[in-house]
Order: structure tokens, then sequence, then C-alpha cells
């Protein structure tokens, strides 16, 4: 059904009853996306019309994908996974420091903890993840019922959203009887517009996302144990007060280079600044080690 905007009423057509399907990956018009940013970065319209311009092998529609930076979904994963991993490993061993724990027990505690929480991690990433695409794809399925069965519905539905955020009545039903005549597009703006839902790509890989969570916290969580354990190595000669210090440094040093990287990755792709992100993160993380070795100093004045 699609609603005669001219005439305003509905009227009654035949579309495809193929609807259920999910959306596979759309190829957008190529262009300088870098340009692009850069235009917008320095407030330059002109720069920007000539990045928009710039079409690489003819650039007519679907015959080329624009260049995103490969890997940028899974961006969010290893930044939460790695800050997520190194700040649980270095409480450990922040607080391990503070009451005093062997290196022998903080090597066992550390890396038992590591691994167990990395493989949380992942298989949370797992299940989340697969909870999520087949509540929406659920959501999807009633939505294609109902945009078949009864199409004025949902066309009227769609025509009130648009009105409420600001466009005219006659403009909004025009939009929407022509978005109305592709079904598949259609039902994917409803999910979006009417539910808040996105519909999921054909190609998302659950599985490489629950790997990436887990390699991410896992990697990164044992930086701070091996730096803290591998330092006790080179001050065996040294008293145990002088030993601990140097070895806690050790994990301290690792540690914010560690957090300084990983705020950089992420104002990569985000387009933030370096700078501020880095300690930003770096600030963030400190805050977490000092509340763990603080906590441990606290534990170890106690007398049992």
């Amino acid at each position: 059904a699609l609603l005669d905007a001219h005439r305003g009423r509905f009227r009654v057509m035949n579309y495809p009853t193929h609807l259920a399907s999910g959306p596979a990956a759309i190829p957008l018009l190529q262009r300088d996306l870098e340009g692009a940013r850069t235009a917008y970065a320095r407030g330059d319209p002109g720069a920007s019309a000539v990045a928009h311009a710039a079409k690489g092998g003819g650039g007519t529609h679907g015959d080329s994908e624009e260049p995103h930076q490969q890997g940028g979904e899974y961006v969010k994963l290893v930044v939460f996974g790695g800050l997520d991993g190194i700040l649980t490993s270095f409480a450990i061993v922040a607080g391990a420091a503070g009451v005093g724990l062997g290196v022998k027990a903080v090597l066992g505690i550390g890396i038992s903890n590591v691994l167990a929480d990395a493989l949380a991690m992942g298989v949370g990433e797992y299940l989340s993840t697969k909870s999520e695409n087949e509540y929406i794809a659920e959501e999807r399925s009633r939505e294609a019922w109902e945009f078949k069965n009864h199409p004025e519905g949902e066309i009227s539905e769609m025509v009130e959203i648009f009105v409420n955020r600001g466009m005219s009545k006659p403009d909004a039903e025009e939009v929407i009887s022509r978005m109305a005549k592709y079904p598949e597009f259609f039902i994917n703006l409803m999910m979006t517009e009417e539910l808040g839902l996105k519909v999921p790509d054909e190609s998302e890989r659950t599985l490489l996302r629950a790997f990436v969570m887990f390699a991410s916290f896992a990697t990164f969580g044992f930086l701070p144990i091996l730096g803290y354990t591998a330092t006790a190595f080179f001050v065996r000669d040294k008293t145990e007060a002088e030993s601990s210090r140097h070895m806690m440094i050790a994990a301290c040093a690792i540690t914010s280079v560690t957090l300084v990287g990983l705020g950089a990755f992420k104002a990569h792709f985000a387009h933030r600044r370096y700078l501020r992100s880095a300690l930003e993160t770096l600030l963030l993380g400190g805050v977490c080690a000092t509340l763990s070795y603080n906590v441990g100093l606290a534990v170890a004045s106690i007398n049992w």
C-alpha cells in the first residue's frame, strides 16, 4: 500500500513479499573520505566540495564502496577490552604490592584472573551480541509482517514520526510515499525510526567479535603482570623494599605507556586530538590504580 500524497488518502498497490530478510551491505558512492575529514577540520567548504566530487573508477552508484577505515567496527572492542584488561591486571598488581604479596603469588593470581576474565568477556560479548541480533531479527520480521498485511498503518506511523520531527505533513506524506516503494529500505527505516534499532549487517561475525574481545583483554591484561614479575629478576640483589618499588615502577611505566597508546588509537578512529584522548585515558587509569594500591595498603595495615 502507498500513501497518495496528492490526494491525502491511501491507495492500494502490490509490493514484493520477500520482506523478512535482513539487509546486505550497501555500496556507497566513492569519495575522498580523508579529504572530506580534513576539509571539515579546517572548516573549508571548497575543499569539502572537491572531496565529494572525487569519484574514482567512474563513480556511478553501486560501482564502488566508500573507503571507510577497515576494521573500524572492532575499535570499540579493542579499546574496551584492552582498557578493561590492563586496568584489571594493574589493579591486581597494585593491590598485591600494597599488601606485600610475593612475586609468585602475583604471577599466579594475575595470570589466572586475566585468563578467566578474558574468557568471561569473550563469552559475554558473543552471547550479548547473538541475543541482540536475534531480538532485532524478530522485531524486523514483525515489522515486515505488519507492513505486508497493514501497510496503511505503518505508513501513517512514519508520517506522524516525521511530522513530530519538524517536517510539514504534506512533505512527510510525499517523502514517506516515495520511500515506501522500496520495502526492504522502508522496513529498515521503520526499525530505526520507530524502535531505535539498527539492523545488523548480514556479514557481521559474532564469533570474531568475541575473539577480538578475548584477545584484547588478555593481551593488554598480561602487560602489567609481566612487567612486574620480569623486573624481579633484575632487582634480586636489592632489599625487599627496593625490589618492590622497582617492580611497581616498571608496572606503572608499562601501564602508562599502554594507556597512552590506547588513547591515541581511540583518537585516530574518533578523529579527536591525540594528546587529549591519551591524557584522558591515562588519567582514568591512574585513578583506578591509585584506588587499588591504597586499598591494598589499607588491608595490609590491619592487625589480624
